[in-house]
């Protein structure tokens, strides 16, 4: 049996305040969404090696290659909100999560698709990220069971969820510059009218 002072937080640890590995503010609100991530990706990121069962000595991904539907489990859709949620679609040997990233107005819509499209170039650094995200994601990456035998697993979940969780950080702060980069650009422009 635990005793409640076991379970109960020590009095250093109340009165520092620690606020645990979410930090506070917004990374706090966001904390269930990306704990339901990484827990779905545990569980998803069971993969094994299959070869295809229609070509010889073929091993594809196949959720890439849907060649046979027994493989392919129901995708998960994980919803913050209707502008932001994740995609996780399992098949026996690759995982393919889908990003959509939070939108709300024009310029956030911009700064996304900028932003995606640069990290798309340069898929083959990021390894499993895809050139070309899933309709109606801005991003998507692909997981298949070598990538597992190459990487630690927690590793690469904790990669996935730190992700989805700094992309909103740089889009807002991007936003932030762009405002501020604006409000500059008005002032000089309107300071020659100025007598």
């Amino acid at each position: 049996m635990f005793s409640s002072s076991a379970l109960a937080p020590s009095t250093s640890e109340r009165s520092s305040g620690a606020a645990g590995p979410a930090g506070g503010g917004k990374a706090h609100v966001l904390q269930p969404y990306l704990d339901c991530i990484r827990h779905s990706l545990n569980a998803s990121l069971c993969l094994q090696n299959f070869a295809s069962q229609i070509v010889e000595r073929h091993n594809k991904p196949e959720i890439e290659a849907r060649g046979s539907p027994e493989l392919l489990l129901n995708p998960l859709i994980i919803c913050r909100s209707e502008d932001e949620k994740c995609m996780i679609e399992t098949s026996v040997n690759s995982v393919r999560v889908s990003i959509r990233i939070k939108q709300a107005d024009s310029t956030e819509e911009i700064l996304a698709q900028k932003f995606a499209r640069f990290l798309m170039q340069r898929a083959d650094n990021f390894v499993v990220l895809r050139r070309k995200p899933m309709d109606g994601y801005d991003i998507s990456f692909l997981i298949t069971n070598f990538h597992l035998e190459q990487m630690h697993k927690h590793k690469l979940i904790d990669f996935i969820v730190q992700f989805v969780e700094e992309i909103n950080k740089e889009i807002s702060e991007m936003k932030l510059n762009v405002n501020t980069r604006a409000r500059l650009v008005g002032q000089e422009f309107l300071r020659e009218f100025v007598f």
